[in-house]
Formats: structure tokens, sequence, C-alpha cells
């Protein structure tokens, strides 16, 4: 037998909670309270206010109901009081007990700050600052709620602050979410009669912002704004008001403004982290072993903005081991700077790592640390992290040990001067080192290399274009950037001694984050090999892949007409690579363990790795805290993140620099190779400036083209014009634009010919009319193009691992 529900009971609402110091009674004369009272009230009561509870409080009853009604709201069209969206009342400069907030930043502290939602008043709303949630904050069932953040609006108990010196005005604890919040968009504003309209700098927002007058923050036609959304009619134009003016969207320093804000990149120092670094000290010898008197030297691109590496290297004077060389590679000691839970600390880990844009840099670490403290320079002694390995003549390490230095460089070169110098062409700076320290450290690199030709890493080789800017910071050029063997030098010395980084903090039992690379999944493996069917060209996808197999396709296809197109699809096959606590080894570089040890300036997993060694290898008190130990999971997720998002971040800069460019230019033509294959269309990536561009399907032709997936090609229904990935076409610009960074084609040549697609065994994709294209060259075959290709070099040795 169950028992019967319960009606719900109807008690009386309850009562407004007041101040202890607060009266319980109150007086009145002639049957309503004075003003003076209804404020008092107001201030010392808790919980919603309404005009019930202050007839209640003050036992007006009747008729006398009226006047106070009046009373009221003559206070409120005053503005002494205050009425909120719920039509509760609440004194003017001040807020009620619960109110819905919007949480707008954090401050340098870390702590969320907030501000209310509905302020009618005249002054500067007051300060609140969100005190943290916990589980016993949050009702029963919203505990699996993840906390709120920036961006949220919440509704919140608040309490006015008391201490003299609290620097927020009232302190807010979360109830519950409200809503997703206004949304940040960052865009164009153009002005109108009425105000004004933001047309957004994402090229996937498709939607234009209606601005009102008075929500127009001063900004000028042509301006580049932040703005974030309100809510509007529920019919036509969005709405938003303009928050930020960044200045002139022309202004070439826009575009890496577009691309910092659009990403949420930080790019401003707090004020302590700032402090924090200028107060910092240069570390002196003591405690440390002295390199001072080893020529290590620094060999970077000639655009480098910090020189974090230097190295070293002679013939091992072990008799037995002839022919083996002894190799230094000495990495500048952040942690010596960077203490764990500093406020330095908090906001690198915060920005995960540097960030470089063809006109700036946002870096990881305040300007006094990474390029003073903490930049190697020429003649100047350097604290640094440095291990000394030992390899046979075969290029195999057989030992190597670590030690927290003191060092010197002895000169600082580009990549360019260092080959030079090996090809016979020294200038004033690498002739009188070039027997003594470069020989010797090209010999070494030589003989390393031996065992890595053995390892058989993944040997990719794309174009990279790099852009060339002006004194006014305008695109002059954009070229495919110079590729020197020494680059491959430096990156060789720099895996290595990210391998003994990863064995030394296992040897130890001390937890860091490897960099690990996952095997391509079977889906992507069984598309790469229907792909290369069609090429005639076989890949294993039913046994376990190993770099070697997409080596041995990519050597097939050297020097052909297929090899961008090759190398393109087997980069996309490829897993991303990311940093854990949990290590699964490097598949693209063919390694069983693999840290990131070599750039503790510009990235945030690198110091977590030196600080492990400082602790396993007991060099000082300023390794691994309990703290970071606890959270490495999290933070190696964070970072992971973080790097994509720098990295989608310089794309969409380069891609916006390149629209820029390219904008007056409108009705060239171009020669260029297909980049991607859709069913919406072809992207095109030009051979001159490596922009890519999208010739919607509509554009190719009268006829309905098909979309054969695994073919990664564009089908006529009825001719059978065949549109292939890395194909050479040549196009026509029909528009650019340097805000977005979009650029759009017209096909003036390209395809080739082919079977009719018919109407069936492909995704359907329907062309237009439109610049109809010329059936260009026979069925390809496998043959040789222009002189044999350089020595394959990795695209960037900071960031390709």
């Amino acid at each position: 037998m169950t028992d019967k529900p319960k009606k719900p009971s109807k008690k009386p609402a309850p009562k407004p909670a007041l101040k202890k110091d607060a009266p319980k009674k109150r007086e009145r004369s002639n049957g309503l309270p004075s003003r003076e009272q209804i404020l008092e009230f107001v201030s010392s009561a808790t919980g919603n206010i309404g005009k019930r509870e202050i007839a209640r409080a003050f036992n007006v009853k009747g008729a006398d109901r009226i006047p106070l009604k009046q009373m009221l709201k003559a206070m409120a069209e005053e503005g002494v009081l205050v009425k909120s969206e719920k039509r509760k009342l609440h004194r003017a400069g001040e807020l009620p007990s619960v109110a819905a907030i919007e949480i707008t930043h954090t401050d340098p502290d870390g702590e969320l700050v907030a501000r209310p939602v509905d302020w009618k008043g005249t002054d500067a709303p007051p300060s609140i600052v969100v005190t943290p949630q916990t589980k016993k904050h949050h009702v029963k069932d919203r505990e699996a709620e993840p906390p709120a953040g920036v961006g949220d609006r919440v509704l919140a108990r608040l309490t006015r602050t008391t201490e003299v010196n609290e620097i927020y005005d009232y302190e807010a604890r979360v109830v519950r979410r409200l809503d997703k919040g206004a949304e940040r968009v960052l865009g164009l504003f153009r002005s109108g009669s009425e105000g004004g309209r933001l047309v957004p700098v994402d090229k996937r927002e498709r939607n234009e912002y209606e601005i009102a007058r008075d929500d127009t923050g001063n900004a000028k036609d042509g301006d580049l704004v932040l703005a974030e959304t309100v809510p509007g009619k529920r019919y036509g134009l969005l709405r938003a008001r303009v928050r930020e003016v960044f200045g002139r969207s022309d202004d070439p320093k826009s575009i890496s403004l577009i691309a910092i804000h659009t990403h949420g990149i930080p790019d401003r120092f707090p004020d302590n982290v700032i402090t924090e670094a200028e107060a910092a000290k240069p570390a002196g010898p003591e405690g440390r072993t002295d390199l001072r008197d080893i020529p290590l030297v620094t060999i970077d691109p000639e655009d480098a903005r910090d020189h974090d590496d230097a190295v070293w290297a002679a013939l091992d004077t072990d008799p037995k081991n002839e022919g083996g060389y002894v190799a230094i590679v000495a990495i500048a000691d952040v942690a010596a700077y960077v203490r764990p839970g500093s406020p330095m600390d908090r906001e690198a880990k915060k920005r995960g790592n540097s960030t470089y844009f063809p006109d700036r840099v946002v870096p990881m670490l305040p300007e006094r640390i990474s390029n003073d403290l903490c930049s190697l320079r020429e003649k100047e002694e350097r604290a640094c992290l440095a291990v000394r390995m030992v390899f046979d003549s075969e290029g195999n390490k057989r030992s190597h040990e670590f030690v927290r230095g003191i060092m010197r460089s002895a000169a600082r070169l580009t990549y360019r001067q260092m080959q030079m110098a090996i090809d016979g062409r020294p200038d004033d700076k690498t002739g009188p080192i070039l027997e003594t320290v470069l020989r010797p450290l090209w010999d070494a690199y030589k003989t390393i290399s031996l065992a890595r030709e053995k390892r058989g890493p993944l040997d990719l080789d794309l174009p990279e274009y790099k852009a060339k800017l002006d004194e006014r910071g305008r695109v002059a050029a954009i070229n495919i950037a110079a590729k020197y063997e020494s680059m491959k030098l430096i990156e060789e010395f720099m895996i290595l001694a990210n391998v003994c980084a990863a064995e030394t903090a296992e040897q130890k039992q001390t937890k860091l984050v490897y960099r690990i690379h996952d095997v391509p999944s079977r889906e992507k493996l069984v598309a790469l090999s229907e792909f290369l069917q069609t090429l005639n060209l076989s890949f294993p996808k039913g046994q376990l892949v190993k770099p070697a197999n997409f080596n041995r396709i990519l050597a097939e296809v050297d020097g052909t007409e297929f090899d961008q197109m090759v190398s393109t699809v087997v980069l996309r096959s490829q897993s991303q690579a990311v940093y854990s606590p949990d290590n699964i080894g490097h598949f693209g570089l063919n390694l069983r363990r693999y840290a990131h040890f070599t750039s503790p300036i510009r990235r945030y997993a690198d110091l977590i790795v030196h600080r492990a060694l400082v602790s396993a290898l007991r060099f000082g008190g300023d390794g691994q805290s309990a703290e970071e130990l606890g959270a490495l999971a999290e933070i190696a997720e964070h970072i992971s993140g973080t790097e994509r998002r720098s990295m989608l971040a310089e794309r969409d800069s380069t891609d916006r620099f390149i629209a820029a460019f390219l904008a007056d230019r409108i009705g060239a033509e171009f020669p260029g190779r297909i980049s991607g294959v859709t069913r919406f269309g072809l992207f095109v990536k030009l051979e001159e400036t490596g922009a890519d561009g999208l010739i919607p399907i509509g554009n190719l032709g009268t006829e309905f083209f098909h979309h054969d997936e695994s073919g990664h090609a564009l089908i006529g229904e009825r001719s059978g014009l065949t549109y292939r990935l890395g194909e050479q076409v040549r196009v026509r610009l029909a528009e650019a634009v340097p805000v977005t960074g979009g650029l759009r084609f017209d096909i003036v040549e390209g395809g080739s010919e082919g079977k009719p697609a018919g109407r069936q065994g492909f995704k359907r994709s329907q062309g237009r009319p439109g610049v109809k294209a010329k059936a260009g060259g026979k069925p390809r075959g496998m043959k040789p193009r222009g002189k044999p290709k350089a020595a394959r070099t990795s695209k960037n040795r900071s960031t390709k691992h």
C-alpha cells in the first residue's frame, strides 16, 4: 500500500530577513512610513523586496496601500529607488541581495569579476567579485555543472563587502546559470543614420548586426571594433553594442589584432606579472656547473625573436669510442626565474605558449625574461640547463648527463651563415670559428644522422611561405622560405635533447608531460589507401603501420607531379600531436619516449619538463610543486588547446595579410594547385604566394559535378571533366577580403579528361552556369618534372614535433 501524495502547502512566502542591527518594529507617521524609513528598510533587508514586503513590514493595510504605492512610484521616478528586472526594489546605487550578474573578466589574481546585468544608475556600476564555487554551494541536481566562467550570466547572492581595503563593492555567490550570456563579436563598423552595422571579421559568420545610435561607443565608419550581442527583436537583424574600438580596419596593425581577439589570445600582461619580471635578478654561477669556456653557439632564423638554445660538439677523446662525438645542448634556465604558483607562472600557464604573427609576437613570458635574462645573448653570461651526450661512430647515443650551468655564447649565427660557412663561404663572424667550432659541430650532425636514417621518422616536405613586411607594416612580398641543411642540424640535436629529458625523468621516476603522437586512425588509413589506389600506388591498411610505410610512398612520388598532392594527403592522415602525462610514444618521430625540453621561453610544456629535471636531479628548490604534480593531466590538456589556438590564429593572420596583399590584383590570373576538394567547390593554393582560396562549384561549368570523396575529386556527370587534389590549374582572382582573409577564384584552365560520373557511385554536387573550364591535359602519368629536390628539411623545428 502506498501513501497518497501530499498536497503542496500554501504557506505564505517568508518575510525578508533583516540585518542584525535593523529595528524589528517600524514606526510610521500619518499611516505611512517616511521616505527615510523606506530607504533604511530596503538597505537593511535581505531577500526580494517589493511593494508587498514594504507594506507588510510597516503594517500598511487597506486604503493606505494606495498612497504607499504612489510614494514608491515617485521615489522610483526620482531615482531614489531602483526597480530590477523582477520588479523588485532596491536603493539607488545599491544592488539587491539576489541579482543577475554577468562575469566579464578575471583580475590579475585570477578572481572572476562581474557587473550587474540590469544597472539603471547614472554612475558606474558597483564592482563585484565572484567567490569560488564548491560542491556545497551547488543545488544537488547541479553538482555536475561546470563552474561559471567569463561570459556567463548567473543568478547570484550578493553581499556588500565591509573590509576597508577591499577593492570590490560586492561579493557574489553563484546560485545558478541563467543563459549563455552575451557573445563577443569582432567586426567592421559601418555607420548609418540610425547607428550602424557590424560586419563580423570571421568568414564563417554570415550574419550582420544592428547597432543602435546609443550603442556605437564613438566608433567611426571603417573602425575595427569588439562588440557584444544584446537581446533584440524576434525577427530582423541581430543586435549588438560596441565595447571597444581598436582603430582603423585598414591599418596593417589591425590584421594581427583581429586574430588575437578572435581566438581569445591574452596579449596584455597584468601589472603584477610585469612587476615580478622587472624585479628578477640575473642568476649567478653559485651552485652551477661552469660551461663558460665551452664555445656554445646559437643558430636561429634571421628574424628570430628569442634565442633559448645553444649547441657545441667535438670528437670524443675516449679511446674506447673511436670516431664518436660528444655534444652539448644548453637551454635557457627559465625555471630559475618563473617559480610554480607565482604571478608569472600563472600567466604563462594561461597562455600556454607564445604566438607568432608576421608583424609581432604575443610572448608567453614578459620581455624582461624572454628577451633579456633568458635570451642566450652573444658574449653574455646566462643560466642554463644543459645535457652532455656521447655518440658512437654510427650515431647511436651511448650516454647522457644533465647539468645546471652557467654559459657564455661564443657566437650568434643564422641558419644561412652556418650553411654558407660549411659550403666554403664563411664571413667575418664564422671564419674564425669555422674549423674549431662549426666544422666539428657539422661532423657530429652527420654522424647522428646515420642513426636517424636507421630509425626512419616520417619524412614530410611541404613548402613554407613567409610574408615580408615593409616599414609601414604592409606586405611587400610573399616568398617560399629558404631551407638550409643547418636547420636540420639544429632540429636533430633538439630532438635528441628532448629524448634525453624524457629518459632521465623516467629513470628517476619523476612525472612530467610527454609530447605524444598516436598512430593514424584506421578510418584515415583506409581513406589514404583508397586515394593512393587512384594513382596506382599500394599502401598496407591491414597491418601495423610504421613511418617507413609512408616514407616509401613519399619517395616513390618524389620529383613527380604527384609529390605535393601525396604529401598533403599523408599529412592529413596523421593524428594530432598533443601533450600528456601518459606516454604512448611519438609515431611521427618513431620514438618510444619524447618530451619537449628545448624551448621553455615559449612553451609551458618545456618549463614543466625543466622543473621535473630540477626536482629529479636535486638541482635546487625551484622544481616541481605538489600542486603542479597533481594537475599535470589538466595542464597537458590545456596547453594542447592553447597550441591549437595559436596555430589557428597564426594561420588566420597569414590569410588576412595575403588577402590584403592581393586586394589590388582583382582580375589577375595565377597558377596554382588544387589543395582541397569538397562537395561545394575546390580550394586552390597559389604557387606564387601560397594563398588558399575557393572556387565555388557553381563556377566550374554548366553540368552537375559528383564528389568522389575517396579519390579527392569532382567529376562532371556528362563530360567526365575531373578536378583532382594536387592538380595544376590556372585561376582568376575574383574577390579578396582582407578583413576576413577570404579569397574567391574563377577557373581559367584545368581539369583532366575522365569517365563521365553518371548518376551513381558518388556524392552529387550541383554545378551552376559560370566560367566554363578548358579541358586541359591528358590522363596523367608518373613523369618526373624539374630538377631533383633538395634534401628534405622540417618546416619548423619548434612546432612540427
